[in-house]
């Protein structure tokens, strides 16, 4: 495709709302911050001198960098290769303003208190030499030295100091990523997907209210609180069964225009927390969408449904609907409806190599329906938004129907509480109150909103489907006292390996996920195991959770993109954590440390996603936990070659030793992924044992219930996405009935 081509099709820009004013850091803080990222991402420069701007490496070095930039595909304009090895964290406005988001927007207080002491102490003499050996303020050292000590505190034996490293690093590696003006044009990754052309997206009509000082009043049938693959599901359900139905999310919409966005804004338009959440002791990072359509608009077209020993797990807890004819009919009823099919996909290289490689190793490989509406969807960039319409999640399928039928929808709308009464004994929902944002006078978000006003929906029935790190919050604000409430929380933990090949594969083209292996599901005989998958390989959401080792290392690291691939070790966790409200702001706050059983089942699955990029011929194999050398094949795989490079089998005594060091140290000291979270407002046969009935209204009241991933039993073992949608669909449908028995009553 033309560049000029590319450039008429490029999406529109999507500005982000206004930095929070305030001082969240001092400037003698902000000063030691941006020393730190200047060390995780340096100016790079040939020289044997010492300096505090510039980290200096041997001239061999530099130019072994610069020649292995000049092989890559793409062939940017002169210099831009230069500046590429001199761009450094302080260099790029984006950085800072991205910090200064996270701390006024999305960190917790103990954790702001907690990076300024760090900061603060590495300022003075006496500090700075309790935590890095030396006297001189951490921003006057050399940049060399300022690298030593980060890579020091990776290996300490103080936790602290461990945390700190990955999260200073984790830090700079996600900002650098999604905000570097010459990464993406020097691997030659485009700003948009080069196949397939821009989509036309059904036009929403959003209500408005005007200023005014009291409250807004509405009433409705019923309020769904949430747009996402349960509230699409149940809005559409509700409206065709001709009820009043307004559905609220607190997200706002952007068309196909605006699709996909770049890195840096798609994390704080449509993700929780700006991208990323990590759990209290860092040890896992929480990717949750927050969009209109949810989790919907962002995820990756897989579309599998519950798998039998969950379904029967399930029943075995009193559940019986879920071995019933009735939950087959509803999963097979949205997957008809978003046209759920293996058919019509051209696998990406990132997919082949996965199937190929499980394939040489007997490894059981199936496709990976895809919600395409039986069309072939070759684009990878569907995290940020899918700019083709043709991904059938709930903004292009399920809440258009909700529309034609009659549902109402407010954007920018902040659920504060439920509303309940005292009806003859009982403890009745009757609406929601919450406070909406209207957009700006230009009709976006990047400015202050025209109105803010309270407003309250009165309605027959309220259905929360704000997902599993929600819901449960918006239960507690209520006051609700369920223990149950915000704990049984199922992450589905990932590790991933990185490998790359001698030919170039362009991970970032073709769809995302359409191959599964699953010979590893069920380890422990009780259905808890791995699935290894592909993943996405767009930067900002592959680079950072690899370790960093080095600041010329990670650059030259992200450059081998083009030759690249990434698998991942998908767990299904048996143990569990909770969600709770931060104390301070009330945000959501996740407590939850993969457990050792789950962490070995991780790993087994690790180790078979390095096995299969080595029977593919893999030159280099990298993996996420910190400490691990990558894996580099001596001799090039050819045919009938034997001596080191038997792409056949995994004979190599070398390749066996890595794995075999990296099964004994383990991966308690990996970061892991999340991309589904499940089971927070359980569903169950008794109040004591979950949040949910069989029928998902809430424990103890009438007329609430909750519809979305936060209702299952317990993990899926697969993309939540069906099994939140049948699950809403029989659930909505039972609201449907019971509103109309009600009708033919009165």
């Amino acid at each position: 495709m033309a560049i000029q081509e590319l450039r008429l099709l490029a999406p529109l820009e999507s500005p982000l709302p206004p930095l929070a004013t305030g001082e969240f850091l001092t400037e003698s803080q902000w000063t030691t911050l941006m020393a730190i990222g200047d060390a995780i991402i340096p100016f790079v420069a040939a020289s044997s001198a010492s300096s505090t701007t510039k980290l200096s490496v041997e001239a061999s070095d530099y130019n072994a960098a610069v020649d292995t930039l000049k092989k890559l595909p793409a062939k940017p304009q002169a210099g831009l290769r230069q500046k590429y090895l001199e761009e450094n964290a302080s260099s790029i406005p984006g950085i800072r303003e991205a910090i200064q988001r996270l701390l006024s927007d999305y960190m917790p207080e103990d954790a702001r208190k907690g990076l300024r002491v760090i900061l603060s102490t590495l300022d003075t003499r006496a500090g700075c030499f309790l935590a890095t050996g030396y006297s001189t303020s951490f921003h006057l050292q050399p940049v060399s030295v300022r690298q030593q000590i980060l890579q020091s505190w990776a290996h300490s034996y103080l936790p602290p100091l461990r945390k700190a490293a990955k999260s200073f690093s984790g830090l700079f590696a996600s900002t650098w990523t999604r905000q570097s003006p010459t990464l993406g044009l020097v691997i030659g990754y485009p700003r948009a997907p080069v196949h397939g052309r821009p989509g036309k997206g059904f036009d929403y009509s959003f209500i408005q209210f005007p200023p005014g000082t009291g409250p807004e009043v509405v009433e409705t049938d019923v309020v769904i609180v949430g747009s996402g693959c349960g509230g699409g599901v149940c809005a559409k359900n509700l409206a065709e069964a001709g009820n009043r139905v307004i559905v609220v999310e607190k997200a706002y919409h952007f068309p196909t225009e605006h699709l996909p966005m770049t890195e840096a804004n798609a994390a704080v338009h449509l993700f929780m927390n700006g991208g990323m959440i990590q759990t209290d002791d860092a040890s896992a990072a929480i990717i949750a969408g927050q969009a209109f359509g949810g989790g919907g608009t962002v995820n990756w077209s897989a579309s599998l449904q519950t798998q039998r020993y969950v379904r029967e797990e399930w029943a075995d807890e009193g559940l019986k609907f879920f071995t019933s004819s009735e939950f087959q009919t509803s999963l097979d009823r949205v997957c008809c409806r978003m046209g759920v099919s293996p058919d019509h996909v051209e696998p990406s290289k990132n997919n082949q190599l996965l199937h190929e490689g499980a394939r040489k190793l007997g490894y059981s490989v199936k496709p990976v329906p895809q919600n395409t509406g039986g069309k072939n969807h070759y684009c990878g960039y569907c995290t940020l938004g899918c700019g083709l319409a043709e991904k059938q999640g709930p903004v292009v399928s399920f809440l258009p129907d909700a529309e034609k039928a009659g549902a109402k929808f407010i954007e920018g709308f902040d659920a504060e509480t439920v509303i309940f009464e005292n009806i003859n004994g009982k403890k009745v929902a009757t609406g929601v109150k919450g406070l909406w944002k209207s957009r700006d006078s230009n009709g976006g978000v990047s400015g202050p909103s025209k109105t803010t006003r309270e407003v309250i929906i009165k309605a027959k029935r309220v259905i929360v489907s704000c997902g599993s790190l929600q819901s449960p919050l918006l239960l507690l604000r209520s006051g609700l006292k369920n223990s149950q409430i915000g704990r049984n929380l199922h992450i589905h933990p990932v590790s991933l390996i990185g490998a790359t090949y001698p030919e170039v594969t362009n991970p970032w083209e073709g769809p995302i996920l359409t191959t599964v292996v699953d010979d590893f599901q069920n380890l422990d005989g009780h259905g808890h195991g791995a699935k290894i998958e592909a993943t996405t390989m767009l930067p900002a959401w592959f680079f950072p959770f690899f370790a960093w080792t080095g600041g010329l290392d990670f650059k030259m690291f992200c450059a081998k993109l083009p030759y690249m691939s990434g698998h991942i070790s998908l767990t299904r966790d048996r143990d569990t954590g909770r969600v709770y409200p931060d104390p301070v702001s009330g945000r959501c706050r996740i407590s939850y440390t993969p457990s050792a059983l789950d962490r070995a089942h991780c790993l087994e699955g690790l180790l078979a996603c390095a096995r299969i990029a080595y029977v593919n011929g893999a030159s280099e194999i990298f993996v996420t936990p910190a400490g691990f050398r990558p894996f580099v094949r001596e001799v090039e795989p050819e045919r009938g070659n034997d001596e080191g490079g038997d792409i056949g089998g995994v004979n190599d005594v070398k390749f066996e030793a890595w794995l075999a060091e990296i099964k004994k140290q383990g991966i308690n000291e990996a970061t892991l992924g999340s991309a589904h979270q499940m089971g927070t407002c359980r569903m169950a046969v008794s109040e004591a044992k979950g949040v949910v009935d069989p029928t998902g209204k809430v424990w103890g009241t009438e007329g609430l219930y909750v519809a979305d991933a936060s209702v299952f039993p317990s993990a899926s073992g697969v993309n939540p996405m069906v099994t939140n949608m049948g699950i809403s669909d029989w659930i909505s449908r039972g609201v449907a009935r019971g509103l109309k028995t009600e009708a033919t009553k009165s």
